[in-house]
């Protein structure tokens, strides 16, 4: 679609600060508030295999975000595939679903970072009681606004400085970790704890804990417009973000159990701070709290970053409130789309963690991570002169072991979980041929089939060949 200047969005993030904002979502609350909860999952140390199991399952799903992302740099990212590839078939229903769905994914992503933080602020505060820690994670919603209130350029750099201080803090839990490490109490499994009915029950809902905190290794997909060099850019900062990440959490996690024994830490709410405190005393306690507040700040301000941009392309092709199109007429950011999220992120946080974390993945497995590898896999078949920087490694064997993984994951979710996620998305089925009655798109009308990107390319052939 075609774009006054103004209207343009600007491409102001490199690979640096496109690996930092991936993994500064991707390194939030989630280790610092996940551990006791995956603990309790498995049973015991044998955690470390959901850990790694998760990382693993991430890097094969890293292929296929790197494949589309490379090919189809949109505002929107997996909303832009799926309306790609499933046009032919569906017409507008796959991106519609997506929009619907992540309405509420999105922000229940990201008020699990602001309820983190209220978490840890509990350790100055220890008489905060549950309204007051909720209403504290809304104000960290409404700063969060402020400061996204701005040119991406100017974002780009904040990410940065928000990303380093993420570093530093997982730098000193491992080395904290590492002073009092103790082997045999990090690797202490109870009796029968690879038992296989045990072990593989376990490791589904160790997975699904260990691929929640993965998640964001595709933050920069969602900001494709906004992305200098994106089919080199993209795969390489979704790769290096899963490399680095699963490297930290398995050094952070094994030092946390290595130090406090799993039966204590399975009922910790702040178990950064109390391992710190175990080495440092008061005085680190105060400070890797601080940086742990810091960076569940980070996660928070880069995936509303990445979510503000989800509807823009949606309501660019019509397919969403036409407001979601518009640019700040000065800073040329999608405002509207950061105001609702916003608004929704408020609202979810003040539900319960654990909750969340269940209801989030299992609403957004199926549509978006398994829909978007039939996605890949359509779109070879369908546009396979779509220019493509990035190809999958080893194709389709990854997309095989991916969706697998993702299966799993969505049983392992729970059924409350899974009649959440197909209620929700009978009611955005429902609403989409509400949308398409209206609009008289397919099924109520004729299916109008615009590979966008293959146009592109096509174009920039012939431009080549004029020239």
């Amino acid at each position: 679609m075609a774009l006054q200047e103004g209207q343009r969005l600007e491409r102001g993030i490199g690979l640096f600060q496109a690996t930092a904002t991936n993994m500064s979502q991707m390194m939030g609350a989630g280790p610092f508030i996940t551990v006791p909860i995956i603990l309790s999952a498995m049973g015991g140390p044998q955690a470390i295999f959901g850990w790694m199991v998760g990382a693993l399952l991430a890097a094969l799903d890293g292929l296929v975000w790197s494949e589309l992302g490379a090919a189809m740099p949109g505002e929107g990212g997996t909303y832009v595939y799926l309306r790609e590839a499933f046009q032919y078939r569906t017409g507008k229903l796959m991106p519609f679903l997506f929009v619907w769905s992540t309405l509420i994914v999105t922000p229940l992503i990201m008020s699990t970072g602001a309820i983190g933080l209220t978490q840890y602020l509990a350790y100055f505060f220890p008489h905060m009681t549950g309204l007051e820690s909720k209403l504290v994670a809304v104000l960290v919603t409404i700063i969060t606004m402020v400061l996204l209130w701005r040119r991406i350029t100017s974002i780009a750099r904040l990410t940065t400085v928000l990303w380093i201080g993420a570093i530093l803090t997982v730098v000193m839990v491992i080395v904290a970790a590492s002073i009092h490490f103790n082997a045999h109490l990090a690797f202490s499994f109870p009796p029968n704890a690879f038992a296989p009915s045990k072990f593989l029950l376990g490791l589904g809902s160790g997975m699904l804990i260990s691929i929640y905190d993965y998640m964001g290794y595709y933050t920069a997909s969602y900001l494709g417009d906004e992305v200098s060099n994106p089919g080199k850019t993209i795969p390489r900062a979704i790769l290096l973000s899963i490399l680095f990440v699963a490297i930290i959490y398995l050094c952070m996690n094994i030092g946390m159990i290595g130090n406090i024994p799993w039966q204590a830490a399975m009922k910790s709410t702040d178990i950064g701070t109390q391992l710190v405190e175990s080495v440092w005393g008061r005085p680190g306690a105060i400070v890797i709290t601080l940086l742990i507040i810091w960076t569940c700040f980070a996660s928070v301000y880069t995936g509303l970053l990445g979510a503000s941009r989800l509807p823009y392309n949606a309501a660019r092709d019509g397919l969403f409130f036409k407001s979601f199109a518009n640019l700040h007429p000065r800073l040329k950011f999608p405002y509207v789309g950061l105001l609702v999220m916003g608004v929704i992120m408020a609202i979810c946080c003040f539900f319960n963690l654990t909750e969340i974390i269940n209801a989030l993945m299992a609403m957004a497995i199926v549509i978006q991570f398994m829909g978007q590898i039939v996605a890949l896999t359509i779109l070879r078949k369908r546009q396979p002169n779509l220019k493509r920087p990035f190809r999958q490694w080893l194709y389709p064997i990854p997309s095989i072991l991916a969706f697998v993984g993702w299966a799993y994951v969505f049983y392992s979710s729970g059924w409350a979980a899974i009649r959440l996620a197909i209620v929700w998305t009978a009611l955005g089925i429902i609403a989409f041929l509400v949308w398409a009655y209206r609009k008289r798109e397919w099924p109520f009308g004729q299916k109008v089939i615009q590979e966008a990107y293959l146009v592109q390319h096509m174009e920039s052939v012939e431009q080549l060949s004029v020239d």
